[in-house]
């Protein structure tokens, strides 16, 4: 335990049903951002009916969070794909505004991307729906390259054959295309059964680092693990190294649940004296946290693979 780069916080998990305002089935796969002067996490909270919706809890020193009374009230959906589940946000600074990725669906393999925006964490307002039918793990870098917008994404025609990370431009945030596949060495990256992207990039010197998940096939289904990849400044759809394993599911609260054996983030917040903190999904059922240190993950990105 000592030796790991990333260490889970010792009264995990810092969100679970238990501690919402009303009855819920699961608390899971937080967006997360610090805005002003507090720690947010944007979560997917299953409500009795079955449907998941986005909902915020809130924190001044990052451990103990208290949720919102209610959910996110959503801005009206797009009159072309209505939605009833929202779930697995990825939150990006971008100016003075936030700017939301979210999957957004209302059956499991039709699934869209979805993009809000707010400022303040209370109103919302639609940007669009940002894909065609099967895309998820959107997530937006925090600025432009070469004067577009620019994303990581998973297009899939079913979440159950093998699937893997793609990069997406835009000119205005609504109309994305010149999509390509992630790669390394030459060749389109694939790292398990299926992957996708985590947490929204963060930069480096050295590029962009990318806390991704991974998903590996056993005689009793799927576990999801958490790596890092090191992405091309000037090329970023190039990966430089990434690393083994960083956080796994090992504990009674990450391995039962909704979905079993599943670590999974939608987040990584940089903080100022380098550490990172990461909110994850347990069992599709909690909230965890971990925390490191930016170099040191970074380190084992150049001297990976």
């Amino acid at each position: 335990m000592k030796n790991r780069v990333l260490k889970k916080y010792k009264n995990n998990p810092v969100m679970s049903p238990d501690r919402m305002p009303i009855e819920v089935l699961y608390t899971f796969n937080p967006g997360a951002i610090y805005h002003n002067g507090e720690y947010i996490l944007m979560m997917d909270v299953t409500t009795l009916d079955d449907i998941h919706r986005l909902w915020i809890a809130r924190s001044k020193d990052g451990y103990n969070f208290t949720a919102d009374p209610e959910p996110v009230r959503m801005p009206a959906p797009d009159p072309f794909h209505p939605e009833m589940n929202t779930y697995d946000p990825r939150i990006t600074k971008f100016g003075d505004e936030y700017i939301i990725i979210y999957a957004s669906d209302l059956l499991q393999n039709e699934a869209r991307l979805g993009m809000i925006k707010t400022k303040d964490f209370k109103s919302f307002e639609r940007i669009c729906t940002a894909s065609e039918l099967g895309n998820r793990n959107g997530a937006l870098f925090p600025e432009k390259y070469k004067g577009l917008y620019f994303r990581l994404d998973r297009p899939f025609g079913n979440e159950l054959e093998p699937c893997s990370m793609w990069m997406s431009f835009s000119p205005d945030l609504v109309y994305w295309g010149n999509s390509r596949p992630v790669m390394y060495k030459g060749k389109p990256f694939k790292d398990g059964f299926k992957m996708g992207a985590g947490a929204v990039p963060i930069k480096t010197d050295e590029g962009w680092l990318e806390i991704y998940h991974t998903v590996s096939t056993t005689c009793n289904g799927f576990i999801y693990r958490l790596k890092a990849c090191l992405l091309d400044i000037d090329e970023p759809w190039n990966i430089i190294g990434y690393t083994d394993f960083l956080l796994w599911p090992e504990h009674d609260y990450e391995m039962r649940g909704r979905v079993a054996n599943v670590v999974f983030t939608c987040n990584a917040i940089a903080e100022p004296d380098g550490s990172i903190k990461i909110y994850y999904g347990a069992a599709d059922t909690n909230i965890g946290l971990a925390e490191g240190n930016i170099n040191e993950i970074v380190k084992l990105c150049t001297e990976g693979k």
